[in-house]
């Protein structure tokens, strides 16, 4: 619990109007008693009291004006009591001795008054330092990202820490009922969902942000709400505050610093609603993607089967155009087959499914095999395919190695110009392995080679569905790896996909 001095000095200095009220009759009354008496009875000395009064005011000036009314008061009765009595040494000396104690006396209330300044300075600095002290633990108590729901109740628990209540209740007010959201810290009575009473509803013209009923023993507060998203204003919330030990300008600068945070939430819960919908729609665009691509690979590849037998003469002698047809309509046919398995290669990692169990992938007879496949379209393009290919092993999806592995010489293949060349490169070394592929294309400008990587980016090299590079990229870091690219000074394009290399011995 925070405990912090009062509020006030506990000795307010006295209204110099009412000292004055106090001090002339006295200064007056001692002047007329020293008149009257014999001057070797040093009555002047009393006028002491005067000035002493003057420590209790809060005015330095009302302090020296005493002394000085004080000291020619002193004077003159002296000079009066001479005139009569006759003046002797005694008589001098006790006059001096009067003179002396009311500026004795006036020094000393000077020096009290600036003592009580003093003591009350430090007590006002010690006073805002626990109040900047506990102001801070309420902001740390507040710290992070919240919701309304959760600022609620962070916000009810941190104010009874603050002011040391026997409880705080937080809700919102909705035509007198109490609702959520609601948070309750204490052992107070909860008043959710229920008719509040007409003092704790009513807010005292002209009263401050923060006020009291119930005689001081409930303090009360209200932070203003603004509606997610609409733009329309919600409930306020209420605080209160029952049995606070602390001074209600304490919890009016503890509200004011919970306003702009409650401000934020409503900005965090809209950007969570938002979320939750952009989530419910990436599913459902996942969902579609997957089925299409599931759906379509069946009547695709019965379609290719009766491509090719029609090719091998399955259905008898064909003209020469209509088998050209035939050809293109299976090269068609084998992109949209190409296609479809990317689509659900897409769905799979972009909703983030495990995978199986990984296996240890022989990566050299992967490469084999895409190349095996890439040949005849290589060779329709006049490209040599120059491998060489180390043994390694790798350690995961052998359908999704070979997908990345087959984008980049398919990519390579494609750009690269009629009787070009097409390096592969398979190497292992120092626990890694690294698959190069050179080509002899255009390249892919400066302006694009930071976006590469990325979805669907337009054409040039590189280009095509906008799939291929994208999914290479996230096949090399599921697997713990990267890929790269990068322009030599012999004006070749390198792909490099690197991988960790598969532990030594088979995998249990």
């Amino acid at each position: 619990m925070t405990t912090l001095p009062p509020s006030a000095p506990s000795a307010a200095p006295v209204r110099d109007s009412l000292l004055w009220s106090l001090s002339l009759p006295l200064l007056l009354g001692v002047l007329l008693l020293d008149l009257l008496t014999p001057a070797s009875l040093a009555v002047g000395t009393l006028l002491c009291a005067s000035v002493a009064f003057a420590a209790l005011g809060a005015s330095r000036q009302l302090t020296l004006t005493l002394t000085g009314l004080c000291v020619g008061a002193n004077v003159l009765a002296g000079a009066l009591n001479a005139d009569r009595d006759g003046l002797d040494a005694t008589t001098l000396a006790n006059r001096a001795v009067s003179i002396l104690a009311v500026l004795l006396v006036g020094f000393l209330s000077l020096r009290a008054r600036e003592a009580r300044a003093r003591a009350a300075r430090i007590e006002e600095d010690a006073r805002q330092l626990e109040r900047e002290r506990a102001l801070r633990a309420l902001a740390e108590a507040m710290g992070g990202p919240l919701g309304q729901a959760e600022f609620v109740d962070r916000a009810a628990h941190a104010l009874r820490t603050l002011t040391g209540a026997d409880h705080v209740e937080i809700g919102a007010v909705e035509r007198a009922f109490l609702r959520a959201p609601h948070a309750l810290a204490g052992s107070g009575p909860g008043r959710l969902n229920t008719r509040l009473p007409l003092d704790l509803l009513a807010h005292p013209a002209g009263a401050p942000d923060v006020w009291a009923v119930d005689g001081g023993r409930v303090q009360l507060a209200r932070l203003r709400r603004v509606g997610t998203g609409t733009g329309t204003e919600e409930a306020d919330l209420l605080i209160v505050i029952g049995g606070p030990q602390t001074p209600p300008n304490l919890t009016a600068e503890a509200v004011r610093a919970l306003q702009p945070i409650l401000d934020r939430t409503a900005l965090l819960d809209d950007l969570r609603v938002q979320g939750a919908q952009l989530a419910e729609r990436g599913e459902v665009l996942r969902d579609l993607v997957y089925a299409f691509s599931h759906d379509l690979r069946t009547p695709l590849l019965a379609n290719a089967m009766n491509l090719r037998a029609a090719l091998r003469g399955g259905f008898g002698p064909l003209p020469a155009e209509y088998l050209a047809t035939l050809e293109n309509g299976l090269q068609a046919n084998e992109a949209l087959l190409d296609l479809a398995d990317q689509l659900l290669l897409l769905a799979k990692y972009e909703a983030d499914e495990p995978d199986a169990e990984p296996q240890v992938v022989p990566l050299r007879e992967v490469l084999l095999g895409v190349l095996r496949d890439l040949g005849g379209r290589a060779a329709e393009r006049r490209v040599t395919l120059e491998p060489q290919l180390e043994g390694a092993r790798v350690l995961g999806q052998r359908h999704d190695l070979r997908r990345a592995a087959q984008n980049l010489l398919e990519n390579a293949v494609k750009f690269s110009p009629p009787g070009g060349e097409v390096r592969v490169t398979l190497s292992a070394a120092a626990g890694e392995v690294r698959l190069t592929v050179q080509d002899e294309g255009p390249g892919v400008p400066p302006a694009r080679a930071a976006r590469l990587f990325q979805r669907f980016r337009g054409g040039g090299a590189g280009g095509g569905t906008g799939l291929g590079l994208y999914l290479t990229r996230r096949v090399a870091q599921a697997h713990g790896g990267n890929v790269t690219y990068a322009r030599t000074g012999a004006g070749r394009s390198v792909f490099t996909l690197t991988l960790p290399a598969a532990p030594e011995g088979p995998r249990a």
